[in-house]
């Protein structure tokens, strides 16, 4: 098995994390996605905040994010309304919270730590920083076996619960994370409503 290396996100990575991208996200419109000038932007503007997995030079995995303000008072948005028109529009190195904007891993790499890894990566991080912790919508993909019988906040409730399994939130819930409600119109995805989780992690070293 290739030994994998994991990198600061640079500009030289942004045609094939485009690709990752489409073929991770396959349901989702591409226009919620990153485009490779997105990419680009992001990589020069917070490349100590996003996180690219190599296997011998080829990009098989990222984890992403922006420095953003977060409402949790009003917690209903898009993932446009944080990330602005060209991925970085909101961000600025003195805002209190990371915003998780993207994690994704091919599949056939999946099952080798990767995404616990990228959690720590952007854990560590928001410690470096000083940052008050991790926001994002998280995805839910199991949501689309169970769209016809009960709502996004009742599948969501459940997944907590121990009662379902879906493979995004509850590894996130394993890696710490606590889904604060369901968030409506996040992306366009139709299988799963177009809806999405709200999940935060708090940095411990930060008191309330």
């Amino acid at each position: 098995m290739s030994e994998l290396t994991y990198v600061p996100l640079a500009v030289e990575h942004a045609e094939a994390l485009e690709e990752l991208e489409l073929a991770v996200f396959a349901s989702i419109s591409p226009d919620d996605l990153y485009n490779a000038d997105e990419l680009r932007m992001l990589a020069e503007t917070f490349p100590e905040g996003n996180f690219v997995v190599l296997d011998d030079g080829r990009p098989v995995g990222m984890g992403l994010g922006i420095l953003v303000e977060f409402d949790f008072a009003h917690t209903s948005h898009a993932l446009v309304d944080i990330t602005g028109e060209n991925g970085v529009e909101h961000h600025s190195i003195d805002h209190p919270w990371y915003y998780g904007t993207d994690i994704s891993v091919y599949p056939e790499y999946r099952g080798r730590g990767i995404g616990r890894r990228l959690y720590e990566l952007r854990k560590d991080c928001v410690r470096r920083l000083g940052k008050r912790g991790i926001v994002a919508g998280g995805v839910i993909p199991g949501y689309a076996d169970h769209i016809d019988t009960m709502s996004a906040q009742a599948y969501i409730d459940k997944v907590v619960a121990g009662e379902l399994y879906d493979p995004t939130l509850t590894f996130q819930l394993e890696n710490g994370f606590e889904a604060r409600g369901v968030i409506p119109g996040y992306l366009d995805d139709p299988t799963v409503g177009n809806n999405s989780v709200l999940i935060v992690w708090e940095n411990p070293d930060i008191s309330s």
